[in-house]
């Protein structure tokens, strides 16, 4: 069985059982990568999203996440990969193709920039897609009027630059393979709240952000 075949498997997989009792072991994944960047950053968020998307768009994701390599082939049995982190990011040959593989045959990532990571991502990231660049989604884009409505796009969780944020895609005819979430630092609202102490306003905001591309990476 191929990478491409395999990695389709798995997303028809969670596609078929997102909203029935049926994904029951099914997990949120956190990409672990090379050159020295955080990769492990914000412990807390991923099990606050998986918790938050059970509670609201009737998943039974389980609370404890997922830790895959990019070069590895578990990485096919996880249709959604989130990726984050402050600095350096580097990928082998190896794990550029074997990140390809997986975006092309049906897998997700969403890539979220916790500040000092997008000159980073962005050469990793050509090196998987040398074709591609990203490309800023408009606000009318699906993946903001998911479960929840976001007629501005993605909400500024944290201040960073002071820029507004930017949800950037990679699209491989025609789907969105990856989402980029720049000057916005979602995980950082999915965090408990002792540890930023974000008012909660902002951090439900994160948390339907995070919970519509969930949604929108299992449905396109």
């Amino acid at each position: 069985m191929t990478k491409y075949r395999i990695v389709f498997l798995a997303a028809l997989f969670a596609l078929c059982s997102f909203t029935s009792d049926n994904n029951k072991g099914l997990q949120l994944a956190l990409l672990k990568y090379s050159g020295g960047g955080d990769w492990y950053s914000n412990p807390t968020a991923l099990p606050n999203l998986a918790r938050f998307c059970n509670e609201n768009l009737g998943t039974t994701f389980e609370k404890d996440y997922a830790t895959v390599e990019v070069g590895s082939a578990e990485l096919f049995n996880y249709p959604f990969l989130h990726m984050t982190g402050h600095g350096n990011v580097v990928f082998s040959d190896a794990e550029a193709e074997n990140l390809r593989y997986y975006l092309l045959g049906g897998g997700f990532l969403h890539i979220d920039d916790n500040f000092g990571m997008d000159p980073f991502v962005r050469t990793a990231m050509k090196k998987v897609f040398p074709e591609l660049e990203f490309i800023e989604l408009p606000f009318e884009h699906p993946i903001y009027k998911q479960k929840f409505e976001f007629k501005n796009g993605l909400p500024k969780i944290h201040k960073h630059d002071d820029k507004s944020a930017q949800g950037f895609g990679l699209v491989w005819e025609g789907r969105v393979v990856c989402f980029y979430s720049y000057e916005c630092d979602l995980g950082d609202g999915w965090e408990d709240q002792e540890v930023h102490n974000d008012p909660q306003e902002l951090r439900l905001k994160a948390l339907k952000m995070g919970a519509n591309i969930v949604r929108y990476a299992f449905q396109q």
